[in-house]
């Protein structure tokens, strides 16, 4: 009998295809369309072009294997990730919850607007500290929160990080970087605490403002930099100031970047080790967390969506820890099912999809290889600049990291507001009559001040939605579907879906071209805009009557689902148009001073 050849290649009954010959297939399609050879790729917010294509010519060198610099497949070989979740108030029921249901370490928020210093025994009292891993969030309070802390137990019994980010601490919140804490906690856990790190480098603070995935990496990697100059000129040596060093960052729904940027992040923090010398300490330790800049406060489900992408995203990258944050983290305090689905969420994963039982499942991806390593040279390109502006300690540095967010989230508003960067529940098929959970008010995160914004991805909509909300009477604006619902139905569900995402209902005339019967349709509404809705034929038969018709019965505004000019046509709504600046011109031709008092709240 004849023995198969294991080096057969799964395609051998195929015929070869060339990149060449996939282009010319491609380009034939969009000869026909008339869109350009360019509207394949997509480029990020660093520049970085995600192609439409990718073979074995792409693969930017040998990434390594898992375990050994540089790391790119992972700092170690164990399987799966830590299950690490949050916890902001004071309830030490609710830790011992999660740790009887999944949860393996516990990160705790700690200050007068969170868990207050003298709570923690209370919080860990019945925790077993030789098996659970500890992190502290205490921002200015980090002394004293690590004073207690690592009084709960000898050094061989603790474990975990007293998160001690002063320069993280001023990006949130504008206050001036004590990096003597850091120092100085770090000398103690070295000398006394061996399974406890004292600094985190938190690089969410950077992507919360908006920043984009290359300048949240280079931003970590100043900060890891800055830390390491700090303790090792406290007398740690290299080595031993490596070991001090945690890194966190945000996973967010676009899965593929998620898992380049932290790949890419442990190539870069590798490479700055061998430059210190120390070419076998730059495993780096990774806590991922679910963005709190892409979570929604309307149509919160959706928010178990996005988690799940970001965490089997963190948890194919290889993050060592990974916090999913509840779906309504948006509404306040999560309830007891909240906490649960975050949880389950990594159960599942891990339990059921196994997703943490191969290292590095996206290496050899010609994708994510290239992608990686695109990522890390645009991440340390900004990286040197900010080391050229002084590093992170440096007021220059501040003020250029500031800038170029600034600069990062503007062009993000603009695409979110052209709903280029749609938002599933918001910006897109908004659910008007939903009905939200209500929770306890959460306390407030440190942020603004002098440091950096905090941003939402979801904020300018869901204003638009609570104004909308706030009236007596649900705000309405009239669709004119001007002939057969084969010719008007489109235009009409685009344009009911962007006026929704305002928080407007959308009233339709019906199936008719009379624009007596039209206008009369939009008396009934009780509607005061109107927007016309059909093919481009018909409006050149029919929109300069209809609109004359509709402004004689009062319409203050007339949109036109399209992008032709028509007389009596105020302005246009189409596929890429100022979505926020239609629906803010729609509340001011309705409302008199309509954002006033939201403008007052900012």
């Amino acid at each position: 009998m004849r023995v198969p050849s294991r080096e057969l290649p799964p395609a051998a009954d195929f015929p070869p295809a060339s990149r060449a010959e996939w282009r010319e297939a491609a380009l034939a399609v969009l000869r026909k369309s008339g869109a350009p050879e360019e509207s394949l790729s997509t480029p990020t917010y660093d520049g970085v072009t995600i192609a439409p294509l990718y073979d074995a010519a792409d693969l930017p060198g040998d990434p390594g294997v898992p375990g050994l610099p540089p790391y790119t497949r992972g700092s170690g070989t164990l399987p799966g990730w830590d299950v690490r979740q949050r916890h902001a108030v004071a309830d030490p029921g609710a830790v011992l919850a999660d740790l009887a249901n999944g949860v393996t370490s516990i990160w705790l928020a700690i200050g007068p607007d969170a868990v207050p210093v003298e709570e923690l025994p209370g919080m860990l009292g019945r925790v077993d500290l030789a098996r659970v891993p500890v992190v502290l969030d205490a921002g200015a309070e980090t002394g004293r929160a690590a004073e207690v802390f690592l009084g709960l137990g000898s050094g061989r019994e603790l474990s975990g990080n007293l998160g001690a980010d002063p320069l993280g601490l001023a990006a949130r919140t504008g206050a001036a970087a004590g990096l003597e804490i850091a120092a100085e906690l770090a000398l103690r856990c070295a000398e006394s605490f061996p399974g406890v790190r004292a600094v985190t480098v938190d690089g969410t603070p950077y992507h919360d403002a908006g920043g984009s995935d290359a300048e949240e990496l280079g931003c970590a990697l100043a900060t890891g930099v800055a830390y390491l100059r700090v303790l090792t000129e406290a007398g740690l040596g290299a080595r031993e100031a490596f070991g001090q060093l945690d890194f966190r960052y945000a996973a967010t729904a676009d899965q593929f970047l998620t898992i380049a940027k932290l790949r890419a992040a442990r190539r870069l923090w590798a490479r700055v080790a061998e430059a210190c010398g120390e070419r076998g300490s730059g495993g780096q330790r990774q806590h991922a967390v679910t963005s709190s800049a892409m979570m929604t406060a309307r149509d919160p489900w959706v928010n178990m969506l996005r988690t799940t992408l970001a965490c089997f995203a963190a948890g194919t990258g290889g993050a060592g820890a990974v916090t999913v944050q509840p779906f309504d983290a948006c509404l306040g305090l999560p309830d007891d099912f909240a906490r649960r689905i975050a949880r389950n969420t990594q159960s599942l994963l891990l339990e059921e999809a196994h997703v943490g039982r191969v290292a590095d499942p996206a290496g050899g991806s010609w994708y994510v290889e290239r992608l990686t390593a695109d990522l890390a040279e645009a991440a340390w390109a900004w990286f040197q600049e900010i080391e050229r502006a002084g590093g992170m300690t440096a007021e220059p540095a501040s003020r250029l990291v500031a800038d170029r967010i600034a600069a990062t989230w503007a062009r993000r508003s603009e695409r979110i507001a052209r709903r280029r960067d749609p938002i599933t529940g918001v910006s897109e098929f908004p659910h008007l009559d939903e009905r939200l959970p209500v929770r306890a008010p959460a306390p407030a995160e440190p942020g603004g001040g002098g440091g950096l914004p905090r941003t939402r991805y979801a904020a300018g909509f869901e204003a638009l939605r609570d104004l909308a909300d706030a009236q007596p009477e649900r705000p309405v604006v009239f669709l004119a579907t001007i002939g057969p619902p084969a010719a008007h139905t489109a235009r009409a569900s685009f344009a009911a879906n962007l006026f929704q995402a305002g928080g407007f209902a959308t009233v339709r005339s019906g199936s008719s071209a009379d624009p007596a019967e039209i206008a009369a349709a939009f008396t009934r509404s009780g509607a005061r805009v109107a927007c016309l809705c059909s093919t481009d034929k018909l409006y050149g038969e029919h929109a300069t009557a209809v609109a004359g018709a509709l402004r004689a019965a009062g319409a203050t505004r007339i949109w036109l689902a399209g992008k032709d000019d028509h007389e009596g046509v105020d302005a246009t709504v189409h596929a890429g148009c100022d979505a926020l600046a239609v629906l803010r011109t729609t509340f001011e031709d309705l409302f008199e001073d309509p954002f006033e008092d939201q403008e007052a709240t900012r």
